[in-house]
């Protein structure tokens, strides 16, 4: 069997609840398949710092990402789209995104079974600068973040480096291309 060529242009798309090593993963991923990264995090945060809305963003953050990411897919790049992806419509649109580019798409969720650990991942990162704070953990535990309802790759990052966490997502999508998976176009 032919090794898949995992430098064509596709989407890989990654959801979990903050705290749970996606953006860690997205970095050291891009890093090693020379892609695109769009944090959801930092568009959002660039919005509110704009002064530009005084309300609410609600989806702009996403609606940003979605544009983003397809106009990158269209130059025949890979994207990771680094975001909560919370409910089955985020993850619809971004396999919507990912069509209209004809491409792949890749759903990874990242979790961290270990509600200890992460926890602490969560409140470590309150005293940094507001670009890499997040949120509480009470805000992070009652977040609307609904299961999944269909095939998606799924990598605990509990205790596992963030190193080993990377490898095991690049793992994972060289297996999900090598068998040939792709989604509906």
């Amino acid at each position: 069997m032919t090794r898949p060529d995992l430098h064509a242009p596709m989407l890989i798309s990654l959801a979990g609840l903050p705290g749970v090593g996606k953006t860690t993963i997205a970095r050291s991923l891009a890093r090693q398949l020379d892609a695109v990264h769009i944090r959801i995090d930092s568009i959002e945060l660039a919005i509110r710092e704009s002064g530009v809305t005084v309300v609410s963003i609600d989806d702009a953050g996403y609606r940003v990402g979605y544009a983003v990411a397809e106009d990158n897919l269209r130059l025949g790049r890979i994207v990771i789209a680094d975001s909560v992806n919370p409910w089955p419509m985020t993850r619809d649109a971004w396999r919507e995104v990912a069509r209209r580019a004809q491409v792949d798409c890749v759903d990874i969720e990242i979790v961290c079974s270990d509600r200890a650990e992460h926890r602490g991942r969560v409140e470590s990162r309150l005293d940094k600068p507001a670009a890499d704070s997040g949120p509480t953990w009470g805000e992070v535990v009652t977040r609307d973040y609904r299961a999944w309802d269909r095939e998606h790759i799924v990598i605990d990052t509990a205790g596992v480096t963030a190193e080993r966490s990377a490898a095991i997502a690049h793992d994972a999508i060289e297996t999900w291309r090598s068998h040939g998976r792709t989604t509906p176009r």
